[in-house]
């Protein structure tokens, strides 16, 4: 995420319990399989989408090709953010 000028340090894995029926979620968005499956039902929550990308994580390979793999996922999970959005901004 640097390589793109994101900084991630401050970010951390956090438990799904801080946010159970403390935070409402418009839309619940998942992008790879395991995570539609085990993703739990957000009481009051709005849209579930489910974006389906190759999980990175499970490519076999040198790190070159598994970094190759993580920078592609990246950049399609950009695009169908902003083309999301680009389509919310346009409904107004």
């Amino acid at each position: 995420m640097e390589e793109v000028g994101v900084d991630m340090s401050p970010q951390h894995s956090k438990s799904l319990m801080e946010y159970i029926a403390k935070v409402h979620f418009s839309y619940l968005i998942t992008v790879c399989s395991n995570a539609e499956k085990r993703c739990p039902v957000f009481p009051g929550m709005g849209v579930r989408l489910h974006w389906p990308f190759g999980d990175p994580a499970s490519v076999i390979g040198n790190e070159e090709e598994k970094l190759a793999i993580f920078r592609r996922v990246r950049n399609e999970i950009e695009v169908a953010i902003l083309t999301w959005v680009a389509g919310h901004e346009a409904r107004g």
